[in-house]
């Protein structure tokens, strides 16, 4: 007997057919959310709790192979059930590559459903406690954290050691690299994650505001103060409080932080009374705090209150190999955003992608992205690429090279990169077409 009733998401742009299941589905004491488009699918996936998802394969604009691909990337432990009025060999082999484990043909049954419904949805326990892959929460899980590289997996393995304890966390990287997703994904994903997650930049508060934020107050204890305010270390009870960019935070609030940690109590502005916390705390920031400590500019004993367990975010020109991922995942984002459908992107486009350095990391990549989609029709090319990208040439430190060695490989690199288009690249160069082709013949 099941304790609670399991959520189940239609996709299909038949109208009939969603009425069809759902009518199924109710009777067999199963929630139901619909979807006509993968758009909506997506959507619904991210903002709520799901244990199966059924679906067709053909549907306009962005069909159900691109939705499958993309609940197998983000969702992996999400069961999938595929209906067709289609069936081919092909798509039936194209579809097990997914994950999906059955596959019903149009027309079928009451029966047949109920039974690929059974064989397909996660068992619940007994104590109604079943862990969906999609759970309330779950987008903010590691899975969230797109990567294969050596330097996300030591990620994520530091995350699964920690997120069932609530030891302080210290989390350093460039800006753009990740760190407020790393400190959602310990939270959400370990047995805290139904308590608060409390995030305060601590760089983007003035310095006077910043105390009445972390710390509360209590009527009339400043101008302003007409009634009395938790915090966000009260309103974080019994879950996690994320204190972002820690490094901007001044030596007053650095002092009263201190005391926070060591007496696991905090007394509102204004207030003579300590109230106690159970709060896990994690910090994170950009800037190079043993640096600081040296200028005096933080403090060395609240440093060492904070990083019990450091997690360094590296940033992405350090892992290039993640660069693939993280450029599908906004591909798909954004062109169901922009575009109804799923955008590719030409192979030439994702190596200059991979050979730029990435100073703003992540961000940087997705603003790129999202910029591309915006710009082309189906898929983007070099065009759609913002200038200082386009052309980039980048040679290893180490590479010591003749100037002719250096002319040769970048009229290879503007060849590739316009297609092998020789008038835009004499363009690029500066040079006439003639001149071009001498160079090619030498």
């Amino acid at each position: 007997m099941r304790l609670r009733k399991e959520n189940i998401l239609i996709v299909d742009d038949d109208l009939h057919i969603l009425e069809l299941l759902q009518r199924h589905l109710h009777s067999w004491n199963y929630h139901t959310y619909r979807a006509v488009s993968v758009k909506e699918a997506v959507h619904i996936l991210r903002d709520s709790h799901i244990d199966l998802m059924i679906t067709d394969l053909k549907m306009p604009q962005i069909d159900g192979f691109e939705l499958l691909k993309f609940v197998s990337e983000h969702y992996p432990n999400l069961p999938k059930l595929v209906v067709t009025g289609y069936p081919s060999v092909q798509d039936s082999l194209t579809v097990m590559k997914s994950g999906v484990l059955e596959y019903l043909t149009k027309p079928f049954t009451k029966d047949e459903l109920k039974a690929a419904i059974a064989r397909t949805i996660p068992k619940t326990s007994d104590s109604g406690s079943q862990k969906s892959s999609t759970a309330t929460g779950a987008k903010n899980t590691h899975e969230e954290i797109i990567g294969s590289s050596e330097k996300i997996n030591d990620v994520i393995q530091i995350i699964e050691r920690v997120k069932n304890n609530k030891a302080t966390i210290f989390i350093t990287g460039e800006s753009g690299t990740g760190k407020e997703l790393v400190a959602r994904a310990i939270h959400y994903s370990g047995k805290f994650a139904t308590a608060p997650f409390i995030a305060v930049n601590c760089g983007g508060i003035p310095e006077n505001l910043l105390e009445a934020e972390l710390f509360g107050y209590t009527k009339g204890a400043f101008t302003g103060a007409d009634t009395n305010r938790k915090g966000a270390f009260l309103a974080a009870q019994g879950g996690t409080i994320f204190l972002d960019e820690i490094g901007n935070a001044s030596l007053a609030v650095q002092a009263r932080l201190l005391r926070v940690l060591q007496e696991k109590e905090v007394m509102r502005i204004g207030s003579q009374n300590a109230e106690k916390i159970d709060v896990r705390v994690i910090a994170a920031t950009n800037s190079d705090l043993l640096e600081m400590i040296k200028s005096q500019s933080f403090r060395e004993d609240l440093y060492y209150r904070l990083s019990v367990v450091e997690i360094a975010v590296a940033p992405l020109r350090k892992r290039v190999s993640d660069i693939s991922l993280l450029v599908d995942k906004f591909l798909f984002k954004y062109g169901i955003e922009y575009k109804d459908r799923f955008v590719k992107i030409d192979p030439d486009v994702l190596e200059v992608l991979k050979r730029y350095q990435w100073p703003g990391n992540i961000r940087e990549l997705e603003n790129v992205i999202q910029r591309a989609v915006i710009l082309c029709d189906t898929h983007i090319t070099i065009d759609h690429l913002p200038e200082h990208l386009k052309y980039k040439l980048d040679f290893p430190d180490e590479a010591l090279l003749t100037l002719g060695e250096m002319e040769k490989k970048y009229i290879q690199k503007v060849l590739r990169t316009t297609g092998n288009n020789k008038t835009k690249a004499a363009e690029i160069l500066k040079i006439t077409r003639k001149t071009l082709r001498e160079k090619l013949k030498d």
